[in-house]
Order: C-alpha cells, then structure tokens, then sequence
C-alpha cells in the first residue's frame, strides 16, 4: 500500500502527489529546493493528531519519514521544505476563530492580509509584527518564524504578541501551552503523560543551566536564531512559559494548530524625517540620537538601492495609476538631481513619528531633525501619503524591480538578516564590505538601522557553478563576522537550512547542545521537521541548493 493510501483514510482532509502539487511545495523562497513525497491538507487538529500518531508509529518500524508544517511557503531559509511529508494548511485550517477587545485567535493556514482586515473590521486593532512579506505570509509562518518587521522598533516581535498555542506534540497529543504560574507549573509536573514529562525535563533543563542560558543571550534587539530558552523563565513573575520555545522554532518542536495573538491600537498621524548620509562614521550618533526621539519606524536604504530607484523610475512608477505616478514622479525630481551631480548619499535613512495628531507627528519630526546639527546629513521632512511614500516605495520595492528587470537571476537569500549592536557600524561595515567586495554580486542592502538588522540579498544565476561556490564560501565568512560582533545571524527570517550550520559559531558548542537536547526532550523521535535548528550541516546548503536560474 503507497503511502497516500494509508494516509487517505486516517483524516478529513485531503493528500495530493501529482507532480505539480509537488513541485510547488518543494520550493519556498530561499536557494534551495527539496521534493516532497506526499503532501497532506488537514482539516482539524485531530487530523494533525493522526498524522503525527501515524508516523511515529512508522519511525518505530524504521521507516524514514516526517512531517514538515508548510504555510504560504514564504520561508527565505528553506525552513518549509523536505522530502518527506509536509502538512499544509492553508486549504482548510485558514480561519480567524474570534476577534474582540485586544485578542485574536487565528489558525496558522490564515493569510496576514486577510487576518489584518478582519482583525481591523472587528476590533480596529492590528497584530503590528507583521513582516515585509505582509501580502504573501500567513499566520503560521509569523509563529514559527517570530516574524518582524518595520513596526518592530516601537512594537517588538511576535513572540512578545503570543499569549496562548494550541499545539499537537511529537506523540500525537494535543494541548494548550501558555504561561504558568507555579502552580500551573506543579500541576502539569503531576500528570503521568507525554506533555508531563516534556514540562519536567525542560524545567530541569532551563533550571540547571541558568548560568549558560543567560550568558548566550542575544544582546541584540532582535533574535530568530536557536530556541529561545533564556525566555521561558521569568524570574520577575515567577512564570514558566513554553510558547516562548515554540515561537521561533520553524515547526520542530510541536505543530501549531491555533494561536491566540494580543493586538495593538496604531495611530495614524504621521510625519517622516528623510536623512542622507553620506558615509558612515557618523552612524552611531545619529541612531542614537534619533532614538531618543521614540519613531515608530527607522529604516534605511543604501547607496544601490537609491541609484536604481532613479535608473528604473519609468517601470517604477508603472506599478501604480497614472495620477499616483504622476505626483510620485514629479516629487522624485530632487532625487534625480543628487544622482545627476554625483552626490548620492551612501545611506538613506528614514525615521517615521506616528503620533495622536499629525501636527506632534510633524513637531516630534522636527525636533530629531534639530537633533543632528553638527553632523554631516543632508535631512528633509516629509509630510502626506506622496511626499513620504516614495521612500517607503523604494525601501519596499526596489529589490523586486532589480530582480524583475535581470532576467536570468533569482534573489539569493543567504548573507540576508543579521542583526549587529549600531554603536558597531563603523567597524563593522567596513569588513563586511570588505567581505562582498572580494566577490561580483549585484545587490542592495536595506534594513531596520533603528536595531542593526540588515537584509543583503544578491541576485545571482544558480545554473552557474561560480554563484553557487560563491554562497558556500561567502555565508561562513558573514557569519562568522556577525559572531565576532556578538550579534545574531537571524533577526527575522530564522535559520532553516541555510544558518543552521552555524549556530554554534553564535551561541557556542555548550548551547548548541541544549538546543539538541531541547529537540531530543520534545521531539525524541525527529519526526517534525529534521535538520532544521538542529542536526543540519553545510553539506545540506550544496544538496538543496538549486542549479536553475528560474
């Protein structure tokens, strides 16, 4: 009997392995590519619950096979990808359960966009860690991934957002994690099961190895990398909290089936301080200068970025209507100036203040601008949907412009989300650059400047065996770099395949093995997701990575 067979009775839902459903779900964005044999649409957490009693069934037989948790596979680590089973929900488990007040309860096959309009409609609040990709993803990645993005240097990260998760655990039970107190804690220490005994030894671990725990904290504002396990236990409350390991875990460690999400009220007053730098000496100074100050948002946009803005304003400014992309154009005319007379600013940095009126937003605005005098900025204040949106068009778009007018290259995300401390920058740029330059790559740099997080992802010709050498041997070179700095190799998009390999040279071989052990008292048959967090080598990067160009 195929496998398909076997599964087709056990659950409500459906399977599917014709070769198209196939080919779809063995590719998510990033640079590598794996064939599944099956791919399974559950209904329900029941049918979650058979699949995950099933399989464990078949890996105390020895037969190779897991189960992979797939959303909308907008995944930039291959953290979706296998060759074995992936659970796929956004066909059936897409729903938002309940909305009111400040809380939402959504299932993880539920798309961001369709989530923020409901939640919006109903409660007038919005989940604010919502990433780049907002109109792709679906709420099962931001879990898994402790996705961030623009908003998260006032609002934080998903995790900070989790209050409840309801999980199906790697011996097909089902239960509902959440922070407890210590007599929730004793109480689920009482319990002769499965989840029992993952609450007692998790305890024990986190107990035993404070001091390690706490000395491989991240000191960086923002962390997808490893398991969180220097957050589970609150010292301060006194609360024990395992939805802190499950968020950020790529599906590793249990299968989310539901998630009951805190939501924010976001004002919508808004001011935009525009500054050009043009090197990067000065960078420490106007971060914290400018942070002093409380944005909402501070991103920025490099040198790269800004030139082919100007150099493709026509396809540009094709993406929208006539009317919008006449105002759009006309207030880009300053811009094609400073590129025509040689002065293109090596960074663009863009502070939002979004405030109760827009008149604090403007005064707010205005008082960070006064803030930098004596450094050596270019500023502008931009105020009204046309003069700020353009910057927010080039911060968001521009990579997708580059990559739609190369043809023949795909976006290669592999050096794409380290995090470093801002008071690092100016050494710390050099020898990255140093680092890029010993290479020929097309690429832009863009990034959260407010937290160090930075996003290079070059466009290159996977057919080419040069590019391919090129990732092998430039993503150790990064990594290693960012550990030098103390910083984090992920504060977004998670490790997954391609940063897997290199945790140990960020958290050090001691904590690596905690999170080994972690996977092994969770998950002690590897049925979820294997490779990925844990066990995953850089022989990995050269199987997957993909040899075509489309």
């Amino acid at each position: 009997m195929s496998l398909r067979e076997e599964i087709i009775p056990l659950i409500s839902g459906t399977v599917a392995d014709d070769p198209e459903t196939l080919q779809v779900h063995s590719r998510d964005t990033s640079i590598f590519e794996r064939r599944p044999e099956l791919v399974v649409y559950p209904k329900n957490a029941d049918d979650v619950s058979a699949l995950v009693r099933y399989v464990k069934a078949a890996k105390e037989r020895g037969q190779h096979i897991s189960l992979t948790g797939r959303s909308a596979g907008t995944d930039m680590s291959g953290g979706s990808l296998t060759d074995s089973l992936v659970v796929s929900f956004t066909k059936y488990m897409n729903k938002l359960i309940e909305a009111a007040g400040d809380t939402a309860i959504v299932e993880p096959g539920m798309y961001y966009r369709d989530f923020e309009r409901l939640v919006k409609e109903k409660t007038g609040r919005i989940l604010p860690s919502y990433p780049a990709s907002r109109e792709l993803c679906a709420m099962g990645g931001i879990v898994s991934n402790n996705s961030g993005g623009e908003l998260t240097l006032r609002y934080g990260k998903t995790a900070r957002y989790v209050q409840e998760l309801n999980v199906v655990l790697s011996d097909g039970t089902t239960t509902t994690l959440k922070p407890l107190t210590r007599v929730g804690l004793e109480e689920r220490f009482s319990r002769n099961t499965f989840e029992g005994e993952v609450y007692r030894r998790m305890h024990a671990l986190i107990m035993d190895n404070q001091d390690t725990i706490e000395a491989a904290r991240p000191r960086v504002t923002k962390n997808s990398a490893g398991y969180a396990l220097w957050d589970v236990y609150d010292k301060k409350t006194d609360l024990f909290d395992l939805t802190k390991l499950i968020v950020g875990s790529q599906g590793t460690l249990a299968m989310v089936t539901q998630a009951t999400l805190g939501l924010v009220a976001r004002k919508n007053n808004k001011a935009m301080l525009v500054i050009f730098v043009p090197g990067i000496d000065e960078l420490p100074r106007i971060v914290r200068r400018i942070l002093d100050f409380e944005p909402e948002s501070f991103e920025s946009y490099d040198d790269h970025t800004f030139k082919l803005a100007v150099q493709f304003l026509p396809q540009f400014l094709g993406q929208m209507g006539i009317l919008k992309a006449i105002g759009l154009g006309i207030s880009f005319l300053p811009e094609i100036g400073m590129v025509l007379s040689g002065g293109v600013p090596k960074l663009v940095l863009m502070a939002e203040f979004n405030e109760d009126s827009v008149e604090l937003a403007r005064q707010k605005a205005e008082k960070a601008e006064k803030a930098l005098k004596g450094l050596n900025v270019k500023t502008k204040i931009a105020l009204g949907e046309i003069a700020t949106s353009k910057y927010w068009k080039i911060r968001r778009e521009s990579f997708a412009l580059l990559r739609k007018n190369l043809h023949g290259f795909v976006a290669a995300p592999f050096i794409d989300d380290f995090v470093v401390n801002p008071d690092d920058y100016p050494s710390f740029l050099p020898e990255l650059n140093a680092l890029l330059a010993e290479h020929d790559l097309i690429y832009t740099i863009a990034g959260h400047i407010g937290n160090g997080n930075f996003h290079i992802i070059p466009l290159m010709n996977l057919a080419d065996p040069a590019a391919r050498e090129t990732i092998l041997t430039l993503t150790p070179k990064v990594n290693a770099l960012v550990a030098k700095y103390h910083g984090s190799i992920t504060g977004e998009h998670n490790d997954g395949i391609i940063r897997t390999p290199y945790l140990e040279n960020m958290f050090g071989w001691k904590m690596v093995e905690l999170f080994a052990e972690t996977k092994r008292i969770f998950d002690p048959l590897n049925i979820f997701n294997p490779g990925k967090k844990v066990g995953g080598t850089e022989a990995d990067i050269a199987k997957y990575m993909i040899r075509s160009s489309v």
